[in-house]
């Protein structure tokens, strides 16, 4: 047999590996660790060794994660909305209930994680992601539309579950902690997962024109040629991805513990860097579909993804610290609660029109900010 007869490489597979040389870091990684981790976790005695191992695992928990939404967003061109973007915000929904797990269940007990979590979750994308949405979509255009149903159909179940999440356990147990009963627990999870699967089954079902957008057989054509792998393929990576977040997120624990409690720093930045790893990949999706001019796209990402947190994260967390005896405590103080309530008021208004445009997202920016700074001020 002479050397021009051997086959070459399929284009198609050499493209591949290419594409997906990330995946090749992640496991390098996830090997690095698996063997050598006792020795990679256990300088943190030395900034300059904690820092570097934090960006390491911060890194590649966030590539990882932004592969995810690679592959969500390819199967989400091949089955359409609303079903493409319920996949993407499923696939994050799970990754950070799977993050605040692996730091929960670590080092000492941080009862106000989840809350921490679920807040800056909803501050980051209600007041971020919306923010530079609108304010970069509206920077090109005087305005943009919406289906107002779909929006009211979001903010319709939101509203009532961030209420009950994180406002009324102040409210139950006036001298005591912010923390509801055990059976105001099972309470919550019951309302939060009912409403969740009524607000599917519309979303799926006969309303599924509240959440298409009109444009979006144009978005996706113009974005099909990018992915030209089997369904199956995308199904494969998309769950190789995730399953090396759930065990590089384990590794990403005891950094975060250490800077928290050895270092006092603020107790509400553990939840911001979960919220980071969980919120960045969708906000690039929205950010993106807006400048495309695919507002409708956006607005599911973003409040699909507020309202998965906290429909399906919250009770998650909360059947977990039954399960682990780890406690929970839900209620923000005065000063979040405000700010939740005035992003909750403020995106009912911004969305009421079925429009858009330039001014309402320098709001919801100028919203985040104040919760940033907060967090150091107060």
């Amino acid at each position: 047999m002479t050397a021009n007869s051997v086959t070459p490489p399929r284009p198609g597979a050499s493209r591949l590996v290419r594409r997906e040389r990330f995946l090749g870091v992640s496991i390098i990684t996830s090997i690095a660790f698996l063997i050598y981790g006792d020795v990679l976790l256990g300088q943190f005695a030395h900034p300059f060794w904690l820092a570097l191992i934090f960006v390491w695992l911060f890194s590649v928990v966030l590539g990882s994660a932004l592969s995810v939404v690679r592959h969500a967003e390819h199967l989400a061109e091949r089955l359409g909305e609303p079903y493409g973007t319920l996949i993407l915000t499923l696939s994050i929904t799970s990754i950070e209930v799977m993050a605040i797990s692996a730091v929960m269940t670590h080092g000492e007990n941080n009862p106000t994680l989840v809350r921490d979590t679920l807040f800056a979750v909803v501050m980051i994308i209600l007041n971020g992601m919306v923010g530079l949405s609108l304010l970069v979509g509206g920077w090109r255009r005087p305005e943009q539309r919406h289906n107002l149903q779909g929006a009211n159909a979001y903010l319709g179940v939101i509203v009532p579950l961030a209420t009950l999440s994180m406002i009324m356990p102040n409210f139950s147990h006036p001298a005591d902690a912010p923390a509801y009963s055990t059976a105001q627990q099972n309470i919550l999870i019951f309302i939060s997962v009912g409403l969740y699967s009524v607000f599917l089954a519309l979303q799926t079902g006969r309303h599924r024109g509240f959440f298409v957008d009109e444009t979006g057989g144009e978005y996706a054509a113009a974005r099909t040629g990018v992915h030209d792998d089997p369904l199956w393929l995308s199904v494969v990576l998309l769950l190789c991805y995730m399953a090396l977040v759930v065990f590089l997120v384990e590794q990403l624990a005891p950094p975060v513990d250490y800077f928290i409690e050895t270092l006092h720093a603020p107790a509400a930045l553990g939840g911001v860097v979960m919220a980071v790893l969980v919120a960045t990949p969708e906000a690039i999706s929205a950010v993106r579909a807006s400048v495309a001019n695919h507002l409708q796209r956006s607005v599911n990402i973003f409040l699909g993804s507020v309202l998965s947190t906290i429909g399906l994260t919250v009770p998650a967390m909360l059947a977990l610290s039954h399960i682990t005896g780890h406690p929970i405590v839900l209620g923000l103080g005065r000063t979040d609660s405000v700010l939740l309530i005035l992003t909750l008021s403020v995106s009912i208004i911004t969305f009421a029109s079925g429009r858009t445009h330039l001014m309402q997202g320098a709001v919801h920016l100028v919203l985040f900010g104040a919760y940033f700074l907060l967090i150091f001020a107060t």
